[in-house]
């Protein structure tokens, strides 16, 4: 059942089924493992005059008066107006007429719904309706929100989950039973049902430990694995100094910080050593990682062989190319540099191939497309992936087999305190820029409440005017009937609205089309659109050095690490840069918002992150989205993952090659998990 296409469920058809193409979701296992974004839990009604603006909550209340319809143009508005001890409320419904038989004075029911402030009043916007029963049945249970489209809601989705959880064949526990009984593991069976459907937190909690273990467990076995094969590795690139690229670096308009200098000293140590390099740079945005990449991949040219630096995005492979193109033509430097991206056109494509076939490209840019097959290279020495953290294993490894063990460099802006960076890159030598260029301004940074939006949209004005740009960042692509936060959409429309007709205003998503995407990002980086709305899209972005103003609605709902991140795209130029964050009262988020007020300093907001989060504190904080986790968090499960560090390596060592009876099982599914890994190259 699980390997069966999604349309083979009931009452999904193909329009339906290319709905869920969308989310990623074509094969029922994958649907499956299709986890909830959030829960809805149903809480005791609570008193009309505690009702808070701008929350989801249950009232129970008795009816003043009968429901009246009110017609607006095109809209019928039913309204009722609702009662208890301690105050009244209006309730309204949108275009839902019928309600009006059923809503008589004098009932009493309980109303759930979104709680909004009109006119200095309160009012209860679109509330569900039960009896006192049946809301009893409810109250304690937690309802699952998931990723949703166009077309495609969270009911459906939830009624799809409900039916292939039901409809499956049980799978054979592959975890032994010791690893399970001693850390307190969910039987796998169980795990996948309760992170769809927790009756309470607590099963919520002990269904996610097992899922977690599983994602983190299984993607450090096959770092390790990873690493075998590496293991006394010759290389057939030794790569020895050139004065091109200490000229390049001696001509540069900026001195590199000591921390460059450094990193810089141990990539060239390790290509000229006769060992393939495996090193991961780490530094914050800004930090100046690339212009390292750029002497590596010269090095590799001067020495006659070719290099290939991939990036997660057209946009920044693009401005990669971009750069390096400039770069070598102000500085006299004949080496020829080829972009290769997936929406190049079929002759584009061919054109690169030939330039890389024929080593008339020396430097390869591009995206996941530099690791099709129909790419040949002539003596690939050095391959380098920007924000590492974005691609898989597989990914990671294929690209590396393109060329014959040459040297790999991985580059991540994301700042992983060491202890856990040393777990998630086990195959990798770390290398760290912990210090930021000496001309760049320090971020101003002010954490606000949502009455303060209307100065922070006069300050994006101001900015505007003076010849800058901004970023909004949301947290939602669409409004959701069931979580309070900003969404892009309607966010872009309330501010087109709230600024001046001659700035432009656009917005970006993950949804949108890769082409989409690509026009919005490169019109932001001319200059052509003023303010950009967008979801943490941006987080792996262009370099745009005009934009100094990041708002980030929400800022309650996402890790510290990540604001971090976002906070990153700014400050790149040479004009005092802003990081506005605008806090909607989330309990506990001041404390952690505050660390970000107070430091610019990656490393530090990271071990920050890491102290602050507890067990089970994964709600309101948006998962950081590293590496190939669906569910895991790094700093959330930060203990977790140490474990499953543990328990892999005391799994190679008694059994590396998972030959004893408990193991078997275990083994395959690795092998299945490497597959996947594998299948993931040409998205």
């Amino acid at each position: 059942m699980s390997e069966q296409p999604i349309t083979s469920l009931k009452g999904i058809g193909e329009k339906t089924g290319r709905l869920f193409e969308k989310l990623g979701v074509e094969t029922v296992r994958e649907l499956l493992e299709y986890y909830p974004r959030g829960y809805d839990a149903y809480e005791p009604p609570v008193a009309i005059g505690d009702l808070k603006p701008d929350s989801t909550a249950a009232v129970e209340g008795i009816l003043k008066k009968d429901g009246d319809v009110r017609r607006f143009s095109r809209i019928a508005v039913t309204v009722a107006p609702l009662e208890d001890a301690t105050g009244s409320l209006q309730l309204t419904w949108y275009n839902m007429p019928f309600l009006r038989t059923m809503l008589k004075a004098g009932s009493r029911y309980v109303f759930r719904g979104r709680v909004v402030k009109k006119n200095g009043r309160l009012l209860m916007e679109q509330p569900e309706i039960f009896t006192l029963a049946s809301y009893e049945k409810m109250a304690g249970s937690m309802q699952p929100i998931y990723g949703q489209t166009k077309g495609l809601g969270n009911k459906t989705i939830t009624k799809a989950v409900s039916q292939a959880l039901a409809a499956r064949n049980m799978e054979r526990e592959f975890l032994p039973e010791e690893i399970r009984s001693r850390l307190e593991l969910a039987e796998y069976n169980f795990a996948l049902e309760h992170i769809h459907f927790p009756s309470s937190r607590q099963e919520l909690l002990f269904a996610r430990k097992r899922l977690v273990f599983d994602e983190f467990f299984f993607f450090i076995l096959s770092v390790r694995r990873l690493k075998e094969k590496r293991q006394d590795q010759k290389s057939r690139y030794v790569l020895r100094r050139c004065p091109e690229a200490e000229r390049l670096k001696n001509s540069l308009p900026y001195a590199l910080t000591g921390a460059q200098e450094k990193v810089l000293e141990e990539v060239f140590a390790d290509m000229g050593s006769g060992m393939p390099m495996n090193r991961l740079i780490q530094g914050d945005v800004g930090s100046g990682k690339t212009i390292i990449a750029v002497l590596a991949l010269l090095q590799a040219a001067e020495n006659g062989f070719q290099g290939a630096l991939m990036a997660p995005t057209e946009v920044l492979a693009r401005q990669h190319y971009q750069s390096i193109t400039e770069l070598f033509a102000a500085h006299g430097i004949r080496r020829e540099a080829v972009l290769l991206t997936g929406s190049m056109t079929a002759r584009e494509k061919r054109l690169a191939y030939e330039k890389i076939t024929s080593h008339q490209a020396d430097i390869i840019v591009g995206t996941h497309a530099l690791i099709q097959d129909k790419v040949v290279y002539d003596r690939l020495a050095l391959v380098i992936t920007d924000e590492q953290h974005r691609f898989g294993v597989g990914q990671r490894e294929a690209l590396g087999e393109k060329g014959d063990r040459p040297h790999v460099l991985v580059m991540s802006a994301t700042p992983i305190p060491r202890t856990l960076a040393i777990i998630l890159y086990g195959d990798l030598d770390i290398s760290v820029i912990d210090q930021m260029p000496s001309d760049r301004l320090p971020i101003k940074n002010c954490v606000v409440t949502p009455d303060w939006r209307p100065k922070a949209y006069r300050f994006l004005e101001r900015e505007v005017a003076a010849g800058h740009q901004a970023y909004v960042i949301c947290p939602m692509v669409e409004e959701s009937e069931m979580l309070e936060a900003e969404n892009v959409i309607d966010y872009t429309g309330k501010l087109r609205a709230a600024l001046p007709s001659s700035i432009r205003v656009e917005y970006l998503h993950g949804k949108m089309k890769g082409k989409e995407k690509n026009e919005i990002m490169e019109e932001f980086a001319a200059g052509k659109i003023q303010v950009l709305v967008s979801t943490t899209v941006v987080e792996v972005g262009v370099n745009v050095p005009n934009a100094t103003v990041m708002l980030i609605e929400n800022a309650e709902r996402f890790g510290l690490a990540q604001l971090h991140q976002l906070r990153g795209r700014v400050g790149r130029g040479k004009s005092q840069s802003y990081c506005i964050m605008v806090n909607c009262g989330e309990e506990g988020a001041g404390e952690r918002l505050d660390i970000l007020n107070r430091s610019n300093d990656g490393f530090y907001i990271a071990s920050e992150d890491l102290k602050l989060r507890g067990p089970g504190d994964i709600f309101g904080v948006r998962q950081s989205g590293d590496m190939e986790f669906k569910l895991a968090d790094i700093y959330t499960d930060a203990s977790l993952l140490k474990t499953a560090s543990q328990e892999a390596d005391r799994l190679l060592r008694e059994d590396p090659d998972f030959a004893a009876p408990e193991h078997q099982l275990l083994g395959r599914r690795l092998e299945r998990y490497l597959e996947k890994s594998y299948d993931q190259l040409n998205l």
